[in-house]
């Protein structure tokens, strides 16, 4: 037992006190972001709007994802992260506290997109600062940091949102939501000054090409759109699937969806840092990871034992820790020969464009022809996405030659 606790406690050295500081500040930003899973029970018992409408509202959401996140790359290769970081978390603190005072159904659309345009906006400027602060052989495992603190973020902050409702209300969910964002900048503003900060990888291109011209990187993120449309369906049709077809009760179904991030915070650190002194490389290891989240469906449709929900949590939790630290990577490894902020953002815009399409089009394949059926089309956009992670690893091997 005292091995494996060094041997986890090692996989954390190395890395920068900056990107310590950046996860402990992503760690309180996520946590914070409690409004988000009670939006829709919000939005409908509170407020008293149609499905439709929060329909629409939930649109509005992943579309000011898609420009927020635009807007962000462009604003960060011209004055730097720093200020689109500072910025972001200020003004989506104040947007939070605000957007409790909108009521009606137009005021709620605009109001939604612009606070996840402006919240958005951080995305891209934090995985700059993150590339900036991490040696080169370190990148890896900083993302995967980062992603610890999202998960840890994501797990407590819908159980202090509901102690939060429960005592305090909706209004007091909107406050803590937006003092946390503000202290979560003030905190940015104290400990990551980048003129007293050293970064570890300076990256100068004085001719830096476009991502929008990367045909390579494009088709790679094309491919994480669709790994995205998949993955997306554990946090809105498979809940369902739990409830309407195993019949777990809504305490089991968070247990369920609990151990995703447990299993996380124990195991993807020390994996990481396994399997980047392997002989994969970088884009295989995301061919991998889909290859698992594709199987997490397939499983489904196999058998109707009630076991089978666990092996393909298992299987998408796998999937998960191996495919996303290590597209971030090489993301970032990709954008060291352009426009930072632009490769950046294109890759994050990938998950947010999956993300306005993702959970209504799952929702309504389940409505026309059942959960199976949609396991099966989820499991044949697995294999879509698999073609064309294997496809560019062939060409990359070829050029690498």
């Amino acid at each position: 037992m005292k091995t494996l606790f060094k041997n986890y406690a090692d996989s954390f050295k190395g890395l920068s006190k900056e990107v310590w500081w950046l996860s402990l500040i992503t760690l309180i930003n996520r946590a914070g972001a409690m409004v988000i899973p009670f939006l829709s029970i919000y939005l409908t018992e509170d407020l008293c709007l149609s499905f439709s409408n929060v329909a629409w509202i939930m649109s509005c959401f992943g579309l000011g994802s898609v420009v927020g996140t635009w807007i962000g790359e462009k604003l960060t290769d011209r004055i730097g992260y720093y200020k689109i970081m500072v910025f972001s978390l200020l003004a989506t603190g104040l947007l939070f506290i605000g957007i409790q005072y909108l009521t009606t159904f137009k005021s709620l659309c605009i109001g939604v997109f612009t606070l996840t345009l402006v919240a958005d906006m951080f995305r891209p400027a934090m995985y700059v600062a993150l590339s900036a602060y991490s040696k080169p052989e370190n990148k890896t495992r900083s993302v995967t940091l980062i992603r610890l603190a999202i998960n840890l973020g994501f797990s407590a902050g819908p159980a202090l949102g509901g102690l939060i409702i429960v005592t305090l209300g909706y209004a007091g969910l909107f406050w803590v939501d937006g003092i946390t964002c503000i202290i979560a900048s003030l905190l940015l503003i104290n400990v990551l000054n980048p003129k007293k900060a050293k970064a570890q990888d300076n990256i100068i291109n004085d001719n830096p090409e476009s991502a929008y011209k990367d045909v390579p990187f494009i088709v790679f993120c094309l491919a994480l759109v669709l790994l995205g449309l998949v993955f997306l369906q554990y946090f809105s049709a498979m809940p369902l699937y739990y409830r309407q077809v195993h019949l777990l009760t809504e305490l089991e179904v968070g247990l369920l969806l609990g151990a995703n991030g447990f299993l996380i915070f124990i195991f993807e650190m020390p994996l990481i840092k396994w399997l980047e002194n392997t002989k994969f490389t970088k884009i295989g290891l995301v061919l991998f990871g889909t290859i698992l989240t594709g199987l997490s469906f397939l499983v489904l449709i196999l058998s109707n034992w009630i076991g089978v929900i666990v092996i393909g949590m298992i299987l998408m939790t796998f999937g998960e820790m191996i495919a996303f630290p290590f597209a971030n990577a090489l993301a970032m490894e990709r954008a060291k020969k352009g426009n930072q902020g632009e490769y950046m953002a294109l890759y994050a815009m990938t998950f947010s464009f999956a993300s306005v399409f993702a959970h209504n089009a799952g929702l309504q394949f389940i409505e026309g022809i059942g959960f199976d059926n949609t396991w099966i089309i989820m499991t044949a956009v697995s294999t879509a996405c698999v073609f064309l992670l294997f496809s560019l690893n062939v060409h990359m091997k070829k050029k690498r030659r």
